[in-house]
């Protein structure tokens, strides 16, 4: 699932945007698939700034620091892919009907078409996996992304595309991940989940 989305990296893009893409990007990565032993060690040279998501980047740096990357991997496995049955369904299909590739699924890809989002070749999972909407998210803020109308994604866009695709339902999702009883390392990613989605939530609130 990783790269689900093709997408360029735009270089004029603020700070502050900035490190919100780089946040979505690193949600995407993490649950696309497990973590090397070198991206845990770079994980782990994390540091939080205060407040509850600094606080939950500090967790997800002890958490990688303690974990065997073997570990992780069979971690990701029981949780998103299984052996008759995932753990977590990480699908907005799933976490809004019950059912995987319904309405959201439809819905989210005429957004894709207006939006200029391409599904990447090789991809076989549906476009409503949280990574691959982390991925959109992260193109949409840095701009990388040509919609049909030919004009730029602004905040307001930013702010459609996450209600109707990711806050009506990735923080349940990143609140049941925390309490799933195979989570260990990815306890902690569900713990910088929640609180991120937080933190955009009211930002995007505030800027209404």
């Amino acid at each position: 699932m990783s790269n689900a989305v093709d997408h360029t990296v735009s270089p004029a893009v603020a700070e502050e945007e900035l490190l919100r893409a780089q946040v979505y990007g690193l949600l995407a990565r993490l649950l696309s698939r497990p973590p090397d032993a070198a991206f845990l060690t770079a994980l782990g040279e994390m540091v939080g700034e205060g407040g509850e998501f600094g606080e939950a980047l500090d967790q997800l740096a002890e958490a990688a620091l303690t974990s065997d990357p073997a570990a992780v991997e069979e971690e990701f496995t029981t949780l998103f892919i299984g052996v008759g049955g995932s753990e977590r369904t990480p699908y907005g299909s799933f976490y809004l009907t019950g059912f995987l590739n319904e309405k959201p699924l439809a819905e989210l890809r005429g957004d894709m078409a207006r939006l200029g989002i391409a599904r990447a070749d090789g991809v076989s999972e549906p476009e409503d996996h949280i990574a691959a909407l982390f991925e959109m998210m992260a193109g949409l803020i840095g701009g990388d992304f040509a919609p049909e109308d030919g004009g730029a994604v602004g905040l307001d866009g930013q702010r459609i595309f996450y209600d109707r695709h990711i806050g009506s339902w990735a923080g349940r999702f990143f609140a049941d991940l925390e309490t799933s009883p195979s989570a260990r390392f990815y306890r902690a990613v569900g713990a910088v989940g929640r609180s991120f989605l937080a933190v955009e939530a009211r930002a995007f609130d505030l800027a209404a």
